[in-house]
């Protein structure tokens, strides 16, 4: 590799010209292999974005998150602040996830799951390209005197753009507030709904102005995981990288000195996003979108060259010549990952929608009952998480006995909200042969047991 090159990229972003300003990149459009595959996979991915908010389960939302309420619902599965242990787990299962998956994998999640790299593009970019033309019709265009044509262009991609943000900003607020609170904004009068207004409008400008302004800075700049990932990265880290085994000393074919395989024809540089030389090294910048993959790819498949000048490898892979492989540590991190996963789906899974916490009545004894019995006071705090009214009724289980509720209460559960009351439960003497009996309560809901609880019942000393 050139030092000169490695010198002048080191000293600052590719991005940035040597008086501090701002390049803005007119990225090459890449075809090939992963450019098509990437294009379907984004194909599924907006069809689930656009199409979620309408799918609904039990008259719900399949995936809500509201945040100004508490509220959130995962796979049609109502989650409250009481259940913040299992957001709590998740958060740190996801913080291990994310190192584990970077170690291993690199920048992976990034050019192909983060919604940054999707919607700039699979969305946006593709927008311009159809504008305002190839990244060379862009730089002339860009670089011309106003004109009727340069403003019909210009104005057409920005109106496209902000529609485009508003969809995409609709569609969010749907996530939060849910498509029903979206739809409210257009079904009643603005004087209503102004903060919701405000909101929708406040993040429209956010997106047109991250996706039409901002665009690769959110990686370098903005982005956290962009930035911690330079320091997850070793040396078996899978990346996008260039063989410079292989390619280096780069020149063209027609030249009398040796050369590799790389003949500098710059089309990676041309179609990269991010605007960096890949051949230089592995680079912050670096969103691993697989453009130059595809260029180069393509540049080969020309000369008669094999393809994966420019492929997924390790550093080692590239220094010693061997070819990707699932060692141990892969092996044993992949499983970790999964494991992790399994965990958090049980954890969603297992969560319940109607949810019973019982103790008994603080400062009371038990009570002597006639045809010798005994009596405990307890407490019950029931909360209904679904969006109906749900009918309970508390059985004891195991031992013989009853439950006589206070004041009459019919079982009734008010939906979404906790509902709270009391009850005594009465057994025989002949039952309590410790001063602290284990009992357990079960809580059915139309004849079938939907949780157990286990308590105590308080007796006399024995």
């Amino acid at each position: 590799m050139k030092q000169k090159a490695q010198t002048e990229y080191r000293d600052r972003l590719d991005t940035i010209s040597g008086s501090g300003k701002r390049k803005w990149v007119f990225a090459a459009k890449p075809e090939g292999f992963f450019t098509r595959l990437r294009n379907y996979f984004s194909a599924a991915y907006f069809l689930v974005f656009f199409s979620l908010p309408f799918v609904r389960v039990n008259g719900m939302p399949f995936f809500l998150l509201n945040f100004p309420e508490g509220r959130f619902i995962l796979f049609g599965k109502i989650f409250w602040p009481q259940d913040f242990f299992i957001f709590a787990v998740g958060m740190v299962m996801a913080i291990i996830f994310i190192a584990l998956f970077t170690v291993i994998y690199g920048r992976l999640f990034c050019g192909w799951v983060c919604p940054q790299t999707i919607f700039m593009e699979m969305l946006f970019r593709k927008v311009e390209w159809w504008i305002e033309g190839t990244h060379t019709q862009q730089q002339k265009l860009n670089q011309a005197t106003w004109s009727a044509e340069k403003i019909i262009r210009k104005g057409s991609k920005h109106l496209v753009f902000l529609l485009l943000s508003f969809l995409i900003a609709f569609t969010f607020l749907s996530y939060i507030i849910s498509l029903d609170g979206v739809l409210q904004l257009f079904r009643e009068p603005l004087s209503r709904h102004p903060a919701l207004w405000a909101g929708l409008l406040l993040f429209s400008l956010l997106f047109y102005s991250v996706f039409a302004f901002v665009r690769e800075i959110i990686c370098t700049t903005v982005c956290p995981y962009g930035r911690l990932q330079s320091v997850l990265f070793d040396q078996e880290t899978m990346q996008i990288s260039y063989d410079y085994r292989r390619g280096e000393p780069r020149g063209k074919k027609s030249s009398a000195a040796p050369t590799g395989d790389c003949v500098d024809c710059y089309r990676c540089v041309q179609v990269c996003p991010a605007g960096i030389d890949i051949r230089n090294g592995v680079q912050m910048e670096c969103v691993g979108c697989t453009a130059c993959i595809d260029a180069c790819d393509t540049v080969m498949d020309k000369i008669g060259k094999p393809a994966g000048l420019i492929r997924y490898a390790s550093e080692q892979q590239i220094r010693k010549g061997t070819a990707f492989r699932f060692n141990r540590r892969v092996k044993a991190y992949s499983t970790l990952l999964g494991v992790l996963s399994i965990i958090m789906i049980v954890l969603i899974a297992s969560s319940h929608s109607i949810d019973t916490y019982i103790s008994r009545a603080k400062g009371q004894l038990y009570q002597e009952q006639p045809n010798n019995r005994l009596s405990n006071l307890y407490q019950a705090r029931i909360i209904n998480k679904t969006n109906r009214d749900a009918q309970v009724e508390l059985r004891l289980e195991q031992i013989p006995g009853t439950i006589q509720m206070v004041s009459g209460h019919s079982g009734t559960l008010k939906k979404e909200a906790v509902n709270e009351l009391m009850f005594f439960i009465i057994i025989g003497k002949e039952q309590v042969k410790e001063r602290n009996t284990k009992i357990t309560i079960g809580v059915y809901e139309g004849g079938r047991r939907i949780q157990t609880i286990r308590s105590s019942f308080l007796g006399p000393f024995m």
